[in-house]
């Protein structure tokens, strides 16, 4: 395994679209949303140690969610988690953890991945890396791994590539033409016939240089702040200047901050099983269902004349459902859903409302 491949995993979000299992306290990352045995933390880690030694892949998270991350992932070093004092979007998450790797090996070469995606074709997922990493390790090209899109999805962003310019050195990575986020179905729609859009996974591939020439180059207000630690990343003053400086950042993504800007951006089209996993709806295809469409999770749960549920109670011990046709309904330990799933979108919305009762 090449000892310059190191990863960065993005774990500070609230996941709040899985409540109410999913918690500030416990967000969707530290979680087994599928009941396989796995919180999707765990199994992001695991996949990316096929990729790079351990010691090389480094969290990015919230100081709240240290303990967990240490917890559900034994392996880790503590100088592997890397805390942020406040929220400030993945462009200032991907600067700091840039900038500290680049201190420990000039010559690294990154993935950078959500914590909470669903991927399962681990072994296609590790041929693809590998296959960029073969080339960004010598060249200054910021590649993002777009997704072939299989319906005319609204909840992602796509990606416009050129067929015909790709890589001399590699004909699978593909110059990016246009980012469109979450368009409209009908434009959707367009995109999927025309051939040439992915879905816009949110992993990236580069090397520490590359990526740092481009903070210097397109977000110059985060190189400078991340620059002037030089000298005291990987040392005991790391912490203490990272709480005085990140919250200094702007909030600003790398899709819009860099890939959005840059001319040295490609693509490398991908299959992979992959899922963002960001609403109920989405683990439709990933849990287990009967006859009538239902995905149920739970003891003991009859269902009577009803179809097209998410059902998800393990804390109950006997649970009857008569006459429900197309909603989510999830219990935690002190909190309850019952939701039409043409309404997930609006789960956000309630939580945010309870926390005004």
């Amino acid at each position: 395994m090449n000892k310059n491949n190191y990863a960065i995993i993005m774990a500070g979000g609230l996941g709040s679209r899985f409540w109410p299992l999913s918690k500030e306290e416990k967000p969707k990352q530290f979680l087994d949303i599928l009941g396989v045995g796995e919180t999707l933390i765990q199994q992001t880690f695991r996949r990316l140690s096929l990729i790079c030694p351990k010691e090389n892949i480094f969290i990015v998270t919230n100081r709240n969610y240290f303990s967990l991350c240490k917890n559900q992932i034994a392996e880790i070093n503590e100088n592997q988690i890397l805390c942020e004092p406040v929220m400030r979007n993945t462009a200032p998450c991907i600067a700091y953890a840039a900038f500290k790797i680049h201190a420990l090996n000039n010559q690294a070469n990154l993935i950078v991945a959500p914590s909470d995606h669903l991927i399962t074709d681990d072994a296609e997922y590790v041929r693809t890396v590998n296959d960029i990493f073969e080339t960004t390790k010598d060249n200054n090209y910021l590649v993002t791994l777009g997704i072939k899109a299989t319906r005319p999805d609204t909840g992602y962003g796509y990606i416009q590539y050129d067929d015909i310019n790709s890589l001399e050195n590699n004909i699978n990575i593909k110059k990016v033409k246009t980012f469109t986020e979450k368009p409209n179905r009908d434009l959707a729609l367009q995109f999927l016939d025309s051939g040439d859009f992915l879905w816009n996974a949110g992993i990236f591939a580069f090397s520490s240089k590359s990526i740092i020439e481009a903070f210097k180059k397109h977000l110059r207000d985060i190189y400078d702040i991340f620059s002037t630690g030089d000298g005291i990343y990987n040392t005991n003053k790391e912490q203490e200047f990272v709480d005085r400086v990140f919250p200094t950042c702007k909030n600003i993504s790398i899709d819009y901050g860099i890939f959005e800007k840059s001319d040295m951006v490609y693509v490398y089209p991908s299959s992979f099983g992959w899922s963002d996993l960001g609403t109920w709806v989405s683990t439709d295809n990933h849990l287990k269902k009967d006859d009538d469409n239902n995905a149920v999770r739970g003891s003991q749960i009859n269902l009577y004349e009803s179809k097209e549920n998410i059902i998800i109670l393990d804390n109950i011990k006997e649970c009857v459902v008569s006459g429900l046709n197309g909603y989510i309904v999830v219990q935690s330990d002190e909190s309850l859903l019952i939701c039409r799933k043409s309404d997930e979108q609006e789960i956000k919305k309630f939580v945010n409302d309870l926390k005004k009762i």
